[in-house]
């Protein structure tokens, strides 16, 4: 599958819980959307990471992932310690200048 390099190595990052490596991919300005909650900037999106691994430990596969101009949708295969797992996923990145400007997990 063919995704761009940051969003590859948010991915890689995500699975070996490696949260330093993770935030390299964001920008500084980075927000992210998940079950209906906004976290914009490094320590809320930190915070939300360190948080959502703590309540429910998962891993996410990749399946497929369309690109149109700066927006990358991911479709992927959550499981993990969670009821109902696995589930998909579709993360919406948005890329500016190399890095992740925003992500949407709906």
């Amino acid at each position: 599958m063919d995704l761009p390099n940051c969003i590859q190595a948010y991915f890689e990052a995500d699975n070996r819980n490696d949260l330093e490596v993770l935030m390299a991919t964001m920008s500084p300005e980075a927000i992210v959307e998940d079950e209906h909650r906004r976290h914009a900037g490094p320590e809320a999106i930190r915070n939300w990471w360190i948080e959502a691994k703590r309540k429910t430990p998962h891993v996410n596969a990749p399946i497929d992932a369309t690109t149109t101009g700066d927006v990358t949708q991911v479709r992927t295969r959550v499981s993990g310690d969670f009821p109902g797992s696995p589930v998909t996923l579709l993360f919406t990145f948005t890329v500016a200048n190399d890095a992740i400007a925003r992500l949407e997990i709906a």
